[in-house]
């Protein structure tokens, strides 16, 4: 009797590069939805942008590599990096700025150190540093949430569009009146002016519990990442370190002085802290992989964060501490290796 048996393997996995991405994808889409919601459609646009050229630049170094070009280019893996970017960027912004971002994301992050999988660094976060030190006047050029309440000025789709891909505004507006500092920026300005916090939370731009706009598109983001957390696509360890460390430290200086520091839930709430914890540091690739290296992970990258927001030259400062802990990964997986069974 002859048996017909299909070629291994047999038992296909329950998950894959592009299951993993399209979960990431859907995750994001509250957090798109309230950034929309506030701040207008330039998110979409940066994003359309940011995943042209990713996928381009995908193509060409792909073909560069002697690589199969149409499956890399369905995993999802550029379109995750593009929107990521897209999210840290200005939502008023030249064209080249996001098609630069990824570009350089895919390009020197990704195939540089021989594509998915083999990279060391974040690509999206590497995409944003280049941008954020290159070009720091356009990377702060940041829009007020667009909604009547704050009257601040309105940019519509249209202008949006035009500004993306000339540079021009409507006669009766310009850049600089129409966009300013993040509250991240302004509250580390004000305080080296001698300012209080309580004097720079009086402002428009501060809600309840942070900054307005953002502490809503934070907790939509949130919300992102308990379905990855449910869906199984990241594990708790990196995301819980994270906002636990940043909270630690964070109350330990409000307590200390709350005139002069901000409150825990401010930090959580306002600048990347969030799409931090869930989005970014869980790269499975560029994180460690050990559950004891993965809390020290994240518990480094909330310590630093905080350190860069409050002492550094930079406003926010997840970006640099999410690189600056993909250069220990090896070191953590090392010594945090689990001993293997029969050995001492």
């Amino acid at each position: 009797m002859k048996f017909s048996t299909t070629p291994s393997p047999h038992v296909l996995p329950v998950t894959s590069v592009p299951v993993i991405m399209r979960h990431v994808l859907y995750a994001l889409m509250p957090a798109t939805a309230a950034y929309v919601w506030y701040f207008g459609l330039g998110l979409c646009i940066n994003m359309l942008i940011a995943c042209m050229a990713a996928l381009i630049s995908e193509a060409i170094m792909l073909r560069t590599r002697n690589r199969p070009i149409k499956s890399s280019l369905m995993d999802g893996s550029a379109i995750v990096t593009a929107v990521l970017i897209a999210f840290s960027i200005p939502p008023l912004a030249p064209w080249w700025l996001p098609a630069l971002g990824a570009a350089s994301a895919i390009i020197l992050a990704k195939h540089l150190y021989g594509g998915i999988g083999a990279n060391i660094f974040n690509p999206a976060m590497v995409g944003y540093a280049i941008l954020l030190l290159s070009f720091p006047v356009e990377m702060t050029h940041w829009i007020p949430p667009q909604v009547a309440e704050l009257g601040f000025p309105k940019i519509d789709l249209w202008n949006t569009v035009i500004y993306s891909l000339t540079g021009m505004l409507p006669s009766n507006l310009n850049i600089d009146a129409i966009t300013q500092a993040t509250p991240l920026d302004m509250i580390k300005g004000g305080l080296k002016n001698s300012l209080s916090i309580n004097d720079l939370r009086a402002g428009p731009l501060f809600g309840q519990l942070g900054s307005y706009g953002w502490e809503w598109v934070s907790s939509f983001t949130a919300f992102g990442g308990l379905y990855l957390l449910y869906k199984g696509i990241i594990r708790w360890h990196i995301p819980a370190s994270l906002l636990t460390s940043i909270t630690v430290f964070s109350a330990i200086f409000y307590l200390y002085d709350s005139s002069q520091n901000l409150s825990p839930i401010f930090h959580l709430l306002s600048g990347a802290t969030v799409i931090g914890a869930f989005f970014i540091a869980t790269d499975p690739v560029s994180a460690a992989a050990t559950n004891q290296g993965r809390l020290i992970y994240g518990a480094s990258i909330g310590a630093l964060t905080y350190a860069i927001r409050t002492w550094g030259g930079y406003p926010d400062g997840l970006a640099f501490a999410v690189l600056l802990m993909n250069a220990m990964v090896p070191l953590l997986d090392r010594f945090t290796r689990p001993r293997i069974y029969g050995r001492n």
